[in-house]
Protein backbone atom coordinates (compact mmCIF):
# COMPACT_ATOMS: atom_id res chain seq x y z
CA UNK A 1 0.00 0.00 0.00
CA UNK A 2 1.53 3.08 -1.00
CA UNK A 3 0.04 7.00 -0.95
CA UNK A 4 -3.25 6.02 1.13
CA UNK A 5 -4.91 8.04 3.46
CA UNK A 6 -5.27 5.55 6.27
CA UNK A 7 -6.80 5.81 9.72
CA UNK A 8 -6.06 3.53 12.96
CA UNK A 9 -7.80 3.47 15.71
CA UNK A 10 -6.01 1.90 18.69
CA UNK A 11 -2.75 2.30 17.40
CA UNK A 12 -0.60 1.69 20.65
CA UNK A 13 -2.01 -2.07 20.80
CA UNK A 14 -0.37 -4.92 20.36
CA UNK A 15 -1.25 -5.92 16.71
CA UNK A 16 -1.87 -2.11 15.66
CA UNK A 17 1.09 -0.85 16.57
CA UNK A 18 3.46 -2.85 14.38
CA UNK A 19 0.53 -2.45 11.46
CA UNK A 20 0.85 1.46 11.36
CA UNK A 21 4.69 1.73 11.69
CA UNK A 22 4.76 -0.41 8.69
CA UNK A 23 2.17 1.63 6.87
CA UNK A 24 3.51 5.00 8.37
CA UNK A 25 6.46 3.99 6.07
CA UNK A 26 5.20 4.74 2.39
CA UNK A 27 1.17 6.58 3.00
CA UNK A 28 -0.21 9.20 5.19
CA UNK A 29 -1.23 7.44 8.80
CA UNK A 30 -3.37 8.93 11.69
CA UNK A 31 -4.19 7.25 14.84
CA UNK A 32 -6.75 8.10 17.36
CA UNK A 33 -6.53 6.63 21.23
CA UNK A 34 -6.85 8.00 24.39
CA UNK A 35 -2.75 8.00 24.29
CA UNK A 36 -2.14 7.52 28.18
CA UNK A 37 1.21 6.38 27.15
CA UNK A 38 3.70 8.66 26.14
CA UNK A 39 6.17 6.42 25.49
CA UNK A 40 4.11 4.73 23.07
CA UNK A 41 2.90 8.14 21.44
CA UNK A 42 6.27 9.17 20.94
CA UNK A 43 7.33 5.77 19.22
CA UNK A 44 4.16 5.88 16.79
CA UNK A 45 5.04 9.25 16.01
CA UNK A 46 9.01 8.88 15.71
CA UNK A 47 7.91 6.56 12.93
CA UNK A 48 5.61 9.19 11.19
CA UNK A 49 2.42 8.19 12.39
CA UNK A 50 0.20 11.22 13.06
CA UNK A 51 -1.41 10.50 16.58
CA UNK A 52 -4.76 12.48 17.59
CA UNK A 53 -6.24 12.16 21.12
CA UNK A 54 -10.16 10.37 20.66
CA UNK A 55 -11.67 8.89 23.47
CA UNK A 56 -13.60 6.00 21.25
CA UNK A 57 -15.96 5.05 23.96
CA UNK A 58 -17.50 8.70 23.74
CA UNK A 59 -17.49 8.61 19.75
CA UNK A 60 -17.17 11.63 19.16
CA UNK A 61 -14.95 12.45 15.95
CA UNK A 62 -15.87 16.07 14.85
CA UNK A 63 -12.06 17.05 15.65
CA UNK A 64 -10.78 14.38 12.72
CA UNK A 65 -10.61 14.86 9.18
CA UNK A 66 -13.16 12.36 7.26
CA UNK A 67 -11.60 12.10 3.84
CA UNK A 68 -9.70 8.73 4.63
CA UNK A 69 -8.82 6.16 1.91
CA UNK A 70 -9.23 3.45 4.59
CA UNK A 71 -10.12 2.95 7.86
CA UNK A 72 -8.77 -0.03 10.22
CA UNK A 73 -10.76 -0.42 13.43
CA UNK A 74 -7.99 -1.96 15.47
CA UNK A 75 -9.13 -0.16 18.70
CA UNK A 76 -10.66 -2.65 21.57
CA UNK A 77 -11.99 -2.16 25.24
CA UNK A 78 -11.72 -4.89 28.21
CA UNK A 79 -12.86 -3.15 31.13
CA UNK A 80 -15.57 -5.39 32.32
CA UNK A 81 -17.77 -2.61 32.57
CA UNK A 82 -20.42 -3.00 29.82
CA UNK A 83 -21.49 0.53 28.90
CA UNK A 84 -17.58 1.40 28.44
CA UNK A 85 -17.25 -1.60 26.34
CA UNK A 86 -19.94 -1.44 24.06
CA UNK A 87 -19.61 2.05 24.02
CA UNK A 88 -15.61 1.50 22.52
CA UNK A 89 -16.56 -1.82 20.91
CA UNK A 90 -19.93 -1.24 19.14
CA UNK A 91 -21.55 2.53 19.12
CA UNK A 92 -18.30 3.89 18.23
CA UNK A 93 -18.10 1.60 15.27
CA UNK A 94 -20.83 2.84 13.53
CA UNK A 95 -20.34 6.67 14.17
CA UNK A 96 -16.70 6.49 12.76
CA UNK A 97 -18.19 4.66 9.97
CA UNK A 98 -20.49 7.80 9.34
CA UNK A 99 -17.97 10.13 9.81
CA UNK A 100 -15.94 8.49 7.14
CA UNK A 101 -19.00 7.34 5.48
CA UNK A 102 -16.60 7.90 1.82
CA UNK A 103 -13.76 5.39 2.45
CA UNK A 104 -12.93 2.55 -0.30
CA UNK A 105 -13.16 -0.14 2.44
CA UNK A 106 -13.44 0.09 6.51
CA UNK A 107 -11.69 -2.71 8.37
CA UNK A 108 -13.51 -4.00 11.21
CA UNK A 109 -10.92 -6.19 13.55
CA UNK A 110 -13.24 -9.00 15.41
CA UNK A 111 -12.15 -11.97 16.86
CA UNK A 112 -12.47 -15.90 17.07
CA UNK A 113 -13.38 -14.96 20.73
CA UNK A 114 -17.15 -14.36 19.03
CA UNK A 115 -17.79 -18.38 18.42
CA UNK A 116 -19.30 -20.67 20.93
CA UNK A 117 -17.22 -23.06 22.07
CA UNK A 118 -19.60 -26.21 21.99
CA UNK A 119 -16.11 -28.56 20.37
CA UNK A 120 -13.04 -28.72 18.73
CA UNK A 121 -14.11 -28.28 15.41
CA UNK A 122 -12.61 -25.57 13.39
CA UNK A 123 -15.19 -22.81 13.17
CA UNK A 124 -16.25 -21.48 9.85
CA UNK A 125 -17.22 -17.81 9.52
CA UNK A 126 -21.33 -19.26 9.85
CA UNK A 127 -20.74 -21.06 13.02
CA UNK A 128 -22.66 -20.32 16.17
CA UNK A 129 -21.61 -17.14 17.92
CA UNK A 130 -21.63 -17.21 21.81
CA UNK A 131 -19.90 -15.82 25.23
CA UNK A 132 -16.66 -17.23 24.59
CA UNK A 133 -14.60 -15.77 26.98
CA UNK A 134 -17.08 -14.35 29.65
CA UNK A 135 -14.56 -16.67 31.98
CA UNK A 136 -11.71 -14.40 31.16
CA UNK A 137 -13.30 -11.41 30.18
CA UNK A 138 -17.23 -10.57 30.91
CA UNK A 139 -17.70 -7.90 28.30
CA UNK A 140 -16.02 -9.05 25.34
CA UNK A 141 -16.98 -11.63 23.63
CA UNK A 142 -20.97 -10.35 23.68
CA UNK A 143 -19.40 -7.00 22.88
CA UNK A 144 -17.01 -8.08 20.33
CA UNK A 145 -20.56 -9.68 18.58
CA UNK A 146 -22.35 -6.07 19.26
CA UNK A 147 -19.62 -4.51 17.32
CA UNK A 148 -19.74 -6.78 14.13
CA UNK A 149 -23.57 -6.50 13.93
CA UNK A 150 -23.20 -2.52 13.65
CA UNK A 151 -20.24 -2.80 11.40
CA UNK A 152 -23.05 -4.74 9.10
CA UNK A 153 -25.83 -2.46 9.46
CA UNK A 154 -23.75 0.35 8.86
CA UNK A 155 -22.17 -1.13 5.68
CA UNK A 156 -25.88 -1.26 4.32
CA UNK A 157 -27.00 1.68 5.53
CA UNK A 158 -23.85 3.93 4.22
CA UNK A 159 -22.99 2.05 1.41
CA UNK A 160 -19.45 1.54 2.92
CA UNK A 161 -17.46 -1.17 1.67
CA UNK A 162 -16.47 -3.57 4.78
CA UNK A 163 -14.37 -6.54 6.18
CA UNK A 164 -15.01 -7.90 9.94
CA UNK A 165 -11.91 -10.07 10.26
CA UNK A 166 -12.04 -12.63 12.94
CA UNK A 167 -8.40 -12.71 14.57
CA UNK A 168 -6.91 -16.04 16.06
CA UNK A 169 -4.25 -15.37 18.70
CA UNK A 170 -2.18 -12.54 17.15
CA UNK A 171 1.08 -12.32 18.51
CA UNK A 172 4.91 -11.57 17.23
CA UNK A 173 7.36 -9.40 18.41
CA UNK A 174 5.31 -6.72 20.20
CA UNK A 175 4.22 -9.53 22.28
CA UNK A 176 0.45 -11.45 22.64
CA UNK A 177 -0.90 -14.40 24.40
CA UNK A 178 2.23 -16.42 23.78
CA UNK A 179 4.22 -13.80 25.33
CA UNK A 180 1.88 -13.97 28.80
CA UNK A 181 2.29 -17.36 28.62
CA UNK A 182 6.42 -16.69 28.26
CA UNK A 183 6.25 -14.87 31.12
CA UNK A 184 4.91 -17.03 33.37
CA UNK A 185 6.66 -19.87 32.13
CA UNK A 186 9.92 -17.95 33.41
CA UNK A 187 8.04 -17.48 36.55
CA UNK A 188 7.11 -21.03 37.20
CA UNK A 189 3.31 -19.76 37.18
CA UNK A 190 1.10 -22.78 36.27
CA UNK A 191 -0.44 -22.25 32.81
CA UNK A 192 -4.88 -22.82 33.08
CA UNK A 193 -5.76 -25.43 31.04
CA UNK A 194 -8.80 -26.79 29.72
CA UNK A 195 -9.60 -30.54 30.72
CA UNK A 196 -10.32 -32.92 28.50
CA UNK A 197 -7.28 -32.33 25.68
CA UNK A 198 -4.94 -30.30 23.95
CA UNK A 199 -6.61 -26.61 23.50
CA UNK A 200 -5.80 -25.58 20.37
CA UNK A 201 -5.98 -22.46 18.18
CA UNK A 202 -4.64 -21.03 14.73
CA UNK A 203 -2.43 -18.51 15.90
CA UNK A 204 -1.08 -16.00 13.50
CA UNK A 205 2.09 -13.61 13.46
CA UNK A 206 2.06 -10.13 13.03
CA UNK A 207 4.44 -10.65 9.75
CA UNK A 208 1.25 -11.99 7.68
CA UNK A 209 -1.14 -9.79 9.45
CA UNK A 210 0.71 -6.48 7.53
CA UNK A 211 1.44 -8.85 4.37
CA UNK A 212 -2.22 -9.71 3.99
CA UNK A 213 -3.77 -6.50 4.97
CA UNK A 214 -3.83 -5.36 1.24
CA UNK A 215 -6.12 -8.56 0.08
CA UNK A 216 -8.34 -8.05 3.31
CA UNK A 217 -9.00 -4.58 2.56
CA UNK A 218 -9.36 -6.05 -0.85
CA UNK A 219 -12.17 -8.14 0.52
CA UNK A 220 -14.37 -5.59 1.87
CA UNK A 221 -17.60 -5.38 0.39
CA UNK A 222 -21.37 -4.14 0.66
CA UNK A 223 -23.04 -6.12 2.15
CA UNK A 224 -19.82 -6.56 4.80
CA UNK A 225 -17.71 -9.64 3.78
CA UNK A 226 -16.85 -11.63 6.84
CA UNK A 227 -13.37 -13.99 7.10
CA UNK A 228 -11.71 -15.89 9.55
CA UNK A 229 -7.75 -13.94 9.65
CA UNK A 230 -5.48 -16.93 11.13
CA UNK A 231 -2.48 -18.80 10.98
CA UNK A 232 -2.70 -22.02 8.53
CA UNK A 233 -1.19 -24.18 10.95
CA UNK A 234 -3.44 -25.43 13.97
CA UNK A 235 -1.74 -25.68 16.93
CA UNK A 236 -2.41 -26.20 20.65
CA UNK A 237 -1.67 -23.87 23.92
CA UNK A 238 0.06 -26.95 25.17
CA UNK A 239 2.74 -27.45 22.11
CA UNK A 240 3.71 -23.92 21.95
CA UNK A 241 3.90 -23.28 25.86
CA UNK A 242 6.29 -26.57 25.56
CA UNK A 243 8.13 -25.02 23.00
CA UNK A 244 8.50 -21.39 25.04
CA UNK A 245 9.84 -24.06 27.56
CA UNK A 246 12.59 -25.41 25.72
CA UNK A 247 13.88 -22.45 24.56
CA UNK A 248 13.68 -20.73 28.22
CA UNK A 249 14.99 -23.78 29.93
CA UNK A 250 11.71 -24.24 31.94
CA UNK A 251 9.32 -26.78 31.69
CA UNK A 252 5.90 -25.40 31.89
CA UNK A 253 3.31 -26.32 34.26
CA UNK A 254 -0.57 -27.14 33.56
CA UNK A 255 -3.36 -26.65 35.66
CA UNK A 256 -6.73 -27.96 34.89
CA UNK A 257 -9.21 -25.76 35.22
CA UNK A 258 -12.41 -25.38 34.38
CA UNK A 259 -12.57 -21.56 34.05
CA UNK A 260 -10.11 -21.77 31.18
CA UNK A 261 -10.46 -21.83 27.62
CA UNK A 262 -11.63 -24.67 25.64
CA UNK A 263 -9.63 -23.39 22.86
CA UNK A 264 -11.04 -22.29 18.98
CA UNK A 265 -9.60 -23.47 16.01
CA UNK A 266 -10.98 -21.81 12.73
CA UNK A 267 -11.68 -22.68 9.17
CA UNK A 268 -9.08 -21.14 6.68
CA UNK A 269 -11.19 -22.06 3.50
CA UNK A 270 -12.53 -19.04 3.22
CA UNK A 271 -9.32 -16.66 3.81
CA UNK A 272 -8.05 -18.67 1.52
CA UNK A 273 -10.24 -18.24 -0.90
CA UNK A 274 -10.21 -13.98 -0.62
CA UNK A 275 -7.06 -13.41 1.02
CA UNK A 276 -4.78 -16.13 0.79
CA UNK A 277 -2.66 -18.22 3.40
CA UNK A 278 0.20 -17.48 5.96
CA UNK A 279 3.89 -18.42 5.47
CA UNK A 280 5.22 -17.69 8.92
CA UNK A 281 5.92 -21.07 10.78
CA UNK A 282 4.46 -20.98 14.47
CA UNK A 283 8.16 -22.41 15.96
CA UNK A 284 9.60 -19.54 13.72
CA UNK A 285 7.38 -17.04 15.10
CA UNK A 286 7.67 -18.15 18.42
CA UNK A 287 11.66 -18.57 18.88
CA UNK A 288 11.46 -15.03 17.31
CA UNK A 289 9.34 -13.16 20.01
CA UNK A 290 11.06 -15.31 22.74
CA UNK A 291 14.46 -13.69 20.99
CA UNK A 292 13.13 -9.95 21.23
CA UNK A 293 12.00 -10.11 24.93
CA UNK A 294 15.00 -12.77 25.96
CA UNK A 295 18.05 -12.95 23.52
CA UNK A 296 20.07 -13.95 26.82
CA UNK A 297 17.79 -17.00 27.06
CA UNK A 298 18.01 -18.15 23.18
CA UNK A 299 20.91 -19.59 21.42
CA UNK A 300 21.86 -18.47 18.20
Amino acid sequence: MRGAKILITGPTGQVAAPLAVSLAAENEVWGIARFTDVVARQKLEDAGVRCEKVNLAAGDFSGLPSDFDYVLNLAVAKSGRWDKDLGANAESVGLLMAHCADAKAFLHCSSAAVYDPPDDEPRTESAALGDNHKSLFPTYSISKIAGEVVARTMARALGVPTVIARLNVPYGDNGGWPFYQMEMIRAGVPIPVPPGGPARYNPIHEDDIIAMLPKVLAAASVPATTVNWCGDQTVSLQQWCGYIGELVGREPVFEESAQALRGGPTDTTRMHELVGGTSVDWRDGIRRMVTKFHPELVGV
